[in-house]
């Protein structure tokens, strides 16, 4: 017994010091817990998640035309569109204690309550492909429109104002300017809005063909992802751009968040990873458990845990934060 004591010891301090060594190492850790659960519409291609103001996660289901409710505990409510292929795509916390989303196909802008009452304002310009939206310094949602070279603007009121823009926008987010910020995909730049709607700045982004995709205000300045050059991008509000190369190669940086950690937050969509960059910019990334489950968009949830969609997964993604 005593000799079993003493080397079931050994064990246990030899484990403590692998521990120790493979925390040291940048990019791999210990300490995380993802977890999953099955949306009960299969194939529903979930793709945004906010928390709302009743506590629960809200998501839109692209294929499954419906807005999803996810509690903490794993409990679900779907709430099914009033018009079919409607495609719902963004959803975000709105001012007036509702959740606000895209219709990309339906090209309308959508609201659900807390008790799943919908109101839908359809667009101006027909077949405008709204993509992202959120809110800006002046309470109102601005929102990009892919397919008509426009930003639009809906206040909580449903009324609705477009503004052209020189190149087609794809994702947008208020500045610490008070202006709005957004990403130029196809022509590879991150360009700036005021709230006039007037288009004051377009910057290049270095890597060419990045794809610049999901951007964010941060905590100095703004940041966003590049899907195709792999990286993490810095830009302040003179312009400046720092890339940050993801470790692993070709893995398609999609969504991206501040964490309740202080630290980015991000979705790999080939890499099948979560990935994690706090301001030492060294990048630790977790592997999601089902395979080819294309994380999609990450959002801090209200239990300190961050929370993801898995667009082919067909589910919806807890993971801790370092302890």
């Amino acid at each position: 017994m005593y000799l079993s004591n003493r080397k079931n010891a050994r064990v246990a301090l030899w484990l403590r010091c692998i521990a120790a060594l493979l925390l040291a190492v940048p990019g791999v850790s210990l300490a995380q817990t993802i977890t999953e659960y099955v949306i009960p519409t299969a194939n529903c291609r979930p793709f945004s998640i906010v928390t709302g103001p009743d506590g629960a996660l809200w998501f839109t289901e692209w294929v499954g035309n419906k807005i999803g409710r996810i509690t903490t505990e794993g409990v679900f409510t779907e709430y099914s569109l009033p018009n079919p292929d409607s495609t719902p795509i963004w959803i975000k916390r709105g001012p007036d204690g509702a959740l606000w989303f895209t219709e990309q196909n339906g090209n309308r802008i959508g609201r659900i309550t807390i008790h799943g009452e919908i109101v839908e304002y359809p667009l101006p310009t027909p077949a405008s492909l709204p993509w992202n939206l959120g809110v800006g310094p002046d309470g109102a949602f601005w929102f990009t429109q892919k397919a008509s070279l426009q930003i639009g603007r809906i206040t909580t009121e449903g009324a609705i104002t477009e503004y052209s823009v020189p190149l087609p926008p794809w994702d947008i987010a208020a500045g610490p300017d008070g202006a709005l910020w957004y990403t130029e995909r196809s022509s590879n730049q991150v360009a700036r809005i005021t709230t006039d709607g007037v288009v004051t700045n377009q910057y290049d982004v270095p890597t060419p063909q990045s794809g610049p995709d999901m951007i964010i205000a941060g905590p100095d300045d703004m940041w966003f992802t590049e899907q195709y050059g792999t990286k993490i991008v810095h830009l302040t509000i003179s312009g400046e751009l720092t890339e940050y190369a993801v470790p692993t190669p070709n893995s398609q940086p999609g969504g991206i968040t501040i964490g309740p950690d202080a630290a980015l937050w991000f979705t790999e969509h080939t890499g099948n990873k979560i990935g994690r960059m706090p301001r030492t910019h060294v990048f630790t990334e977790y592997l999601v458990p089902t395979e080819n489950s294309d994380p999609m968009v990450i959002e801090p949830g209200p239990d300190g845990a961050l929370w993801f969609t898995e667009f082919y997964g067909n589910k919806i993604g807890r993971i801790t934060t370092p302890e």
